[in-house]
């Protein structure tokens, strides 16, 4: 959940126009951007927030990448690209604030005191939430997604365990659980009001609209108080860098080419694929347990999005 607008992805995969059937090196390496930079995200993350507040650094991420990718496409097709009604203005300030100040917000908050392998797999049973949403408002997805939720669900219970019994604290698990939540209402809600046309001109906003609410609550939070930038260690700062250069802006132009040229059901298995490069990134690198908590839960989740994710293709 550590993504720009991308976040409708952790939903049902969002429409594209009409797919040129691309295949080849291309679409693998552009697919493989997406696994590992996304999946690698959750454990940037997790550096960043090692010496850097969380709601301030979420914040600096998501406004720089939002102007970046604003002045390039200004660059690229000229100023009128950008150029928004006030109703679809609005709309990009309210996904932004659901998808990135509640959404990746809480989830930099929750890598405090949350292991980044576990968020993932916590975060990834987003897509159970968006099928009971859709369901809320007379959709019918069907019997598999249905058991895909059951799935997901359980998996959830069995993930919180490392919580309750103390491995974690309790309070980054359910901070997590509430950003999947936020996330998934982001992902549904931007499907159904008025947004820019162009995928790359909506992100912009929604980046800078969440990242200028991220900086409003980490002051609002004293983040700043008491703040010494030279505190900040040259590891989280590369992770930062690393997240709005590449998880904010390389990953989510590899995702939208990809939506356009190659087939939904390829695309969609990025939403099973990251959690599992999360976790092994967790414990290659910072040394996250594996627990039977997380192992369990997490093949269960897993199992769980991929029936969700089949049973929406072939709809």
């Amino acid at each position: 959940m550590t993504r720009p607008a991308v976040a409708t992805a952790h939903s049902s995969i969002p429409p594209g126009p009409a797919r040129r059937r691309t295949g080849g090196a291309a679409v693998w390496a552009a697919l493989a951007i997406v696994y590992v930079v996304w999946g690698s995200t959750y454990l940037g993350i997790r550096v960043v927030v090692e010496t850097m507040p969380p709601f301030l650094s979420a914040g600096f991420r998501f406004t720089v990448a939002g102007l970046a990718l604003g002045a390039l496409l200004a660059w690229r097709r000229g100023p009128a690209v950008l150029k928004v009604t006030r109703a679809q203005l609005a709309s990009t300030a309210v996904v932004g604030a659901l998808l990135l100040l509640g959404g990746n917000g809480l989830v930099v908050l929750a890598e405090t005191s949350v292991p980044s392998g576990l968020a993932a797999l916590l975060i990834a049973v987003v897509p159970a939430w968006v099928v009971l949403l859709r369901t809320a408002f007379g959709e019918r997805p069907g019997a598999g997604a249905y058991l895909g939720v059951l799935l997901g669900l359980g998996g959830l219970a069995v993930l919180t365990l490392p919580g309750l019994s103390g491995e974690v604290r309790i309070g980054g698990v359910l901070t997590v659980i509430a950003a999947t939540v936020m996330w998934s209402a982001g992902s549904f809600t931007s499907s159904r009001i008025p947004m820019p046309s162009n995928a790359f001109t909506a992100s912009a906003y929604e980046m800078v609209f969440g990242g200028l609410g991220c900086l409003l609550v980490g002051l609002v939070r004293g983040e700043h108080l008491g703040l010494d930038v030279t505190a900040f260690s040259a590891r989280s700062w590369t992770a930062l860098g690393y997240l709005v250069l590449f998880g904010s802006l390389l990953a989510f132009t590899a995702y939208a080419w990809l939506l356009q040229t190659a087939p939904l059901s390829l695309v969609a298995t990025y939403a099973y694929v990251n959690p599992v490069v999360a976790v092994l990134l967790g414990a290659l690198v910072l040394n996250e347990a594996l627990t039977w908590p997380i192992l369990l839960g997490g093949a269960v989740v897993v199992a769980g999005v991929c029936l969700i994710v089949s049973t929406e293709r072939r709809a």
